[in-house]
């Protein structure tokens, strides 16, 4: 199956009706990542058919969660997953792509230059340090840190009622149970990601 069929399969498995710019660009992002992938280490995984699933549909089960959401963080954003496929999914969307890692947001500045994606802002900070104009009332990550440290961390970043949305493998029960106080689980949304034999829960958190 080539990467374009894949993909389109799986847009239509997670519901997600993209039209063919927004596949293109996907598809871009795509060869990007594996163009650079070869010098800068931005993911593990090697194979650009395999990062189809584990990368894109991955990233893309996101774009579902994020109603009501109109400025995103990305924390910890690496190879730019989740942020650039919920940016291309959702161009109304203002989405921050944050890492403390100079190569990846070097590489991160030159997708979304080639990428055209106006909706989105590259910053190079630790996330501790981090201090926007504007705060942001959806904060995602995939791969960053446990919950707790997650929310510790970012609670400065989020918008009164604001959610953070965790994108996790395995139904994190530990993690759940060590949020320290003032935060709390509005709920926990299992994923299916076309293509991919592996749990995936979102979890969704508040700050009370």
């Amino acid at each position: 199956m080539t990467h374009t069929a894949e993909l389109t399969q799986g847009l239509a498995e997670l519901k997600l009706d993209l039209n063919q710019e927004q596949i293109a660009r996907l598809e871009s992002y795509l060869a990007l990542l594996a163009k650079w992938n070869q010098t800068y280490n931005l993911t593990a995984v090697r194979e650009e058919e395999r990062m189809v699933s584990y990368h894109l549909l991955d990233s893309l089960t996101l774009v579902p969660q994020l109603n009501g959401g109109t400025r995103l963080l990305d924390v910890g954003s690496g190879g730019g997953m989740p942020g650039i496929p919920a940016a291309i999914a959702r161009p109304d969307l203002q989405v921050v792509l944050l890492d403390s890692n100079h190569k990846k947001t070097t590489f991160l500045r030159q997708a979304v230059i080639e990428l055209k994606l106006d909706n989105v802002e590259v910053i190079t900070d630790r996330v501790e340090a981090y201090q926007p104009a504007e705060k942001f009332d959806r904060i995602t990550s995939r791969a960053f840190s446990e919950l707790a440290e997650f929310v510790k961390l970012t609670r400065h970043l989020l918008a009164p009622g604001g959610q953070y949305l965790a994108m996790k493998g395995v139904y994190p029960y530990e993690e759940i149970a060590l949020l320290p106080e003032g935060f709390a689980v509005a709920g926990v949304v299992p994923l299916t990601v076309p293509g991919l034999e592996a749990e995936r829960h979102l979890v969704r958190i508040v700050a009370q």
